[in-house]
């Protein structure tokens, strides 16, 4: 069986090192690389690969509206997380997104391979770090911190909270979301008050911190 994989990741000397190392391998095809969340989502829906490689940061839409957008409109795409954050709040907000694996950057190239494989075969992959952190906390029932933007906001406030914090004006939002610049300040609104934050720059480092936006 042929996997067709699509990268995505906003680094593009990883992208072109993964698409050479997996390309190598037989049965694994990578159809597409892209840098950001929203390009993932509409090659996705495009190319319909079994397997995304997906990053967390990226810059106009992160890695979990990514996964969250790509499995709603094609729910068996697989979803495999690649990152340099292993901290529970994100390996937590990708999980409920729906990815079934979550790999450290840091980890060995050649269990990439591995990965993409259990993945597509709906088996789970974590990291081993990731595994033993998931582990201790569960064993402690301790939640991971700062995941309030997961489950207090909607899709499209935590859309537009990451293009708040990175710096885009309400009509270029407006713009990108194909909505009213009204819609657009009525959700940044609603947004300030569930996290109980004041201004844009309160907005700007929450996001930042949470790992919602790049810096």
């Amino acid at each position: 069986m042929n996997l067709r994989i699509l990268l995505a990741d906003d680094h593009t000397l990883l992208r072109e090192g993964l698409k050479v190392l997996l390309e190598q391998e037989k049965g694994l095809t990578v159809v597409a690389d892209v840098g950001d969340g929203r390009s993932a989502v509409r090659l996705a829906e495009d190319l319909h690969p079994d397997v995304v490689v997906m990053d967390v940061d990226m810059p106009g839409m992160n890695g979990m509206e990514a996964t969250r957008q790509i499995l709603a409109r094609r729910p068996d795409t697989r979803i495999l997380c690649l990152s340099m954050h292993g901290e529970g709040k994100f390996v937590d907000a990708m999980l409920e997104a729906g990815a079934l694996g979550y790999m450290l950057k840091n980890e060995a190239a050649d269990m990439m391979v591995t990965a993409i494989r259990k993945v597509a075969a709906r088996e789970v992959y974590l990291s081993p770090e990731i595994n033993t952190d998931l582990v201790r906390r569960y064993v402690r029932k301790q939640p991971a911190d700062g995941i309030r933007a997961f489950t207090l906001l909607s899709d499209r406030e935590r859309e537009i909270l990451q293009l708040v914090a990175e710096g885009s004006s309400t009509k270029e939002i407006a713009s990108r979301l194909n909505v009213a610049e009204k819609t657009v300040s009525t959700h940044r609104e609603h947004i300030m008050a569930k996290l109980d934050l004041h201004n844009i720059a309160d907005l700007t480092r929450y996001a930042i911190r949470e790992g919602i936006a790049n810096l």
